[in-house]
């Protein structure tokens, strides 16, 4: 596995510094509200777990499945749900939270479709964040690191299925993905 990986672009210190961040900044933001956290499957799992640690104020808690990148590099823009949420989020305080805003494509979505549902507001916080493949305006009010345009893997991040269990964000080596995708 280690042999795939080309650079080690965000290490896990680093991750976890952000992570105690965003979570102290979203306990006092959202200090005596109704609070819910979405997690966005499967690559934001890791994330939420660590960030949930780092709450000190009640919350519901969430996950919803959706697929837009298939074994691609890329997403394909068409959001499929394969797991929605259970809970009622009417009159509730809703942050999604994901792994990382790409072209915005998805996270456009879920707001959209929760937004439907009558919360109080629906934010956005992300593990990291690639403004350079933008497609649509999605305000992130929690953004955790900010990185280049390249495919990265570890940390809840997959390729295939693969290498979410790296504890650090990590460039996959184009020769592992460049005979497989589009």
């Amino acid at each position: 596995m280690f042999e795939d990986i080309q650079e080690v672009l965000v290490t896990r210190e680093a991750l976890e510094e952000k992570v105690k961040e965003l979570g102290k900044r979203i306990s006092k933001d959202y200090e005596g509200k109704e609070l819910v956290l979405i997690g966005v499957l499967k690559g934001g799992v890791v994330f939420f777990a660590d960030l949930i640690r780092h709450i000190t104020i009640p919350i519901e808690m969430d996950f919803i499945s959706v697929s837009s990148y298939g074994n691609s590099t890329k997403s394909s823009g068409v959001v499929r749900i394969i797991k929605d949420i259970d809970i009622d989020i009417t009159n509730k305080h809703v942050l999604i939270v994901e792994d990382l805003v790409d072209t915005g494509l998805t996270l456009r979505y879920l707001k959209d479709l929760f937004e439907d549902r009558g919360p109080k507001d629906v934010k956005v916080c992300t593990a990291l964040d690639k403004p350079s493949r933008r497609k649509v305006d999605v305000p992130i009010a929690y953004n955790g690191i900010t990185i280049p345009d390249k495919f990265v893997v570890g940390y809840g991040l997959d390729f295939g299925g693969k290498y979410r269990n790296l504890p650090d964000v990590c460039v996959l080596k184009e020769s592992v993905y460049d005979n497989k995708v589009d």
